[in-house]
Order: structure tokens, then sequence, then C-alpha cells
């Protein structure tokens, strides 16, 4: 774990934004199986001006998997990368195991039309914070969720959750008639599906103080046991001073990660 001040933080986000121009592709519908699912399913897409084949950044919105809207951060619009904002269907109008299906054909989507888009399929990083980071955790662990839809988890160029929950999402514990303050670890935990060989993983919380319930612990658990299972690219920041809504500076990291493995430092 890694705990990470202020001021490098507001260094690095000064540094990651810059004027550039987008122009915007909205409303694709990327699944239709019924009427609720062509409302829901539906993904946004920036691209810089003059991109080909460039890294992709799919961004999943939080909000409990019960609401919240899909969003393209400001904060990602540097002129590097095409940014993709996903919406998805909600609970209870939906299991939470279509929440998390909804995110895997969103991905898969990526994956196979986002060349047309400016962006490459070969440097597709996925992130989202809260409930969109327990999502993009679980399509990036759990294999099965995209060799659904044609696709090996494992040519993720990168995972990077926000905040995300690392047990089993609290909506599903909700409706089990579970309590908040009840662990559950299985097969709908991000934490049941480590393996060393997945994309790399960077996990960011906030302050262990104020975030919501548990979520810090809950991600350094999930830490450890990268370690223990021998991951060679998985790393978790705390950021000190910041409850559950830890964006702003976390975006910042964000850029920073897909920058460093886009451009890896040479070997000495």
């Amino acid at each position: 774990m890694k705990r990470f001040f202020l001021f490098l933080v507001a260094t690095v986000f000064a540094t990651a934004l810059s004027a550039a121009e987008y122009k915007y592709s909205r409303d694709i519908v990327y699944r239709s199986d019924d009427d609720y699912a062509s409302t829901m399913c539906r993904m946004d897409i920036a691209t810089p001006e003059g991109a080909q084949g460039a890294p992709v950044i799919v961004w999943f919105h939080g909000g409990g998997l019960t609401g919240g809207k899909r969003e393209i951060p400001q904060a990602l619009l540097n002129g590097q990368y095409v940014v993709v904002g996903v919406g998805y269907r909600f609970s209870p109008n939906v299991k939470v195991t279509q929440c998390v299906d909804d995110a895997a054909a969103a991905v898969a989507w990526v994956f196979k039309n986002i060349e047309k888009y400016g962006g490459s399929s070969k440097k597709i990083y996925i992130s989202g914070h809260s409930a969109g980071g327990y999502l993009v955790s679980m399509v990036g662990l759990e294999k099965a969720r995209l060799e659904r839809y044609g696709i090996d988890a494992n040519s993720l160029a990168g995972i990077i959750p926000f905040s995300g929950q690392a047990i089993t999402h609290f909506e599903e514990r909700r409706s089990r008639g579970i309590a908040n303050t009840q662990p559950v670890v299985d097969e709908l935990a991000p934490l049941y599906h480590v393996r060393a060989d997945s994309a790399p993983f960077l996990m960011i919380t906030g302050d262990r103080e104020m975030e919501m319930l548990g979520r810090y612990e809950e991600n350094a658990y999930m830490m450890r046991v990268f370690k223990l299972v021998k991951h060679p690219d998985a790393t978790l920041y705390e950021l000190d001073g910041y409850g559950h809504n830890m964006c702003d500076p976390a975006y910042a990291l964000l850029l920073r990660f897909v920058r460093q493995h886009e451009n890896p430092a040479p070997r000495r």
C-alpha cells in the first residue's frame, strides 16, 4: 500500500490537463435485449482530433448499482486518449450479475469497434468509481465474463478501480437480506477471482478513516492476495485526506498509470 499526499497529486493533476479538441459520438447502443437495455446500455465516446490507434480509457460511473448516469470525466480529456463513458442497467430492475454482464458487454463492444473511433483495441484500460470500480474489477478478474463475448480479459491493458468493492457488492448483499456490515466473499466478489496473470491492476481508495464502510481495508486485503499469488503489477494507493468521493486526485494517478504503461521506462 502506498499513501499519496496532496501536493504531489496536485502537481501531477495540473500537468495532466491541457487544451485539447475532441469530437463526440453519443448514445451508442451496445446491447438491446429489451426496451430497458436499449435505454440504459449506451455509451458516449470522446476522440481527440486526428487520433489513430490511441490508448482507450473506458469509464464506468458510480451510484451503488442503483443509480447514477454515464459520464466522460473532463479530467481525462488531455488530448492523448480516447475516453468512453458507459451506462448500464440498475438493480432492482435487474440482478447484480446482469449489471456485471452489461459492463462485460460494453467492454467487449469497445474491443470490437473502438478502432472506428480512433482508439486501439490493444490499449484498452477500464476504470470507474465505486460501483463502477466494482464492475471493472469483476470484468477484469473473472475471465468468463468477457469470454462470453469472445474477448480474453488478459488482453486488457490495465484495470483501475476507484474505491471499488473488493468483497461482494452491498447491493447484492441487500438483495439477499444481508447487512452492509456483514462481509461476504463469493463468486460476486472481485477478491474471489484474484489471479496472478490478470492485466496490470491499480487500486485507489480514499483515506481509511474517511472512506465508505471498510472500502480501504477491502482493497488492502485484495492487494495482499495479489502479492500472495505473485501478481507482477498490482498497486494500491490510499489518498490521505479524501473520503469516498476521491475522484479528483485519483484521475491524475489513472493518467500516470496509463502513461507509464504506454511508455515504460527503459531497463538499465
